[in-house]
């Protein structure tokens, strides 16, 4: 009986253990579920597109089927990093931030096709460049339901 009863709280310690170390293993998420603070500074990846880049229109602007096609490559590329509405998430930005929607689309697709390797954003230049675009165009797309209190007003 002592045999069992040691190895029943040798089984529970491990348990407990095993549950400390893995609450510890996920850092990226929010264990409150709160969204990320703002913070400027992670937009400014987008002034680094050249001026070329900045230029270039969205071939897509007027497909109507572009968002629809965006939202679903959204969902299989980028909704793990950027949230399921693109709100932003500990692991990447809010992409509905005013940084983001006012960027032009050759800026976005630039970003889309160079990454941000320093800071975990994958280069998609292997996604063919029709879908880059369809993602500009669901991730622009967003701006119409930008939450006001989402990036404060710059300030005069």
């Amino acid at each position: 009986m002592k045999a069992f009863a040691a190895a029943l709280a040798g089984c529970v310690l491990f348990l407990a253990v095993a549950v400390v170390l893995g609450q510890g293993q996920n850092p990226d998420k929010s264990r409150t579920g709160e969204a990320p603070k703002y913070d400027p500074a992670i937009y400014a990846e987008l002034q680094r597109a050249p001026k070329k880049a900045r230029k270039r229109a969205n071939p897509l602007e007027n497909d109507p089927d572009a968002v629809t096609a965006g939202a679903i490559l959204f969902e299989q590329h980028c909704a793990e990093c950027h949230g399921k509405s693109a709100e932003g998430t500990r692991k990447a930005p809010s992409l509905r931030a005013r940084e983001v929607q006012n960027a032009t689309p050759g800026t976005l697709f630039w970003l889309l096709t160079n990454g941000v390797v320093r800071k975990k954003m994958p280069v998609w230049s292997k996604l063919p460049e029709p879908q880059r675009w369809q993602l500009v165009r669901y991730i622009k797309s967003l701006a119409v339901s930008v939450p006001a209190a989402e990036s404060p007003a710059p300030k005069p």
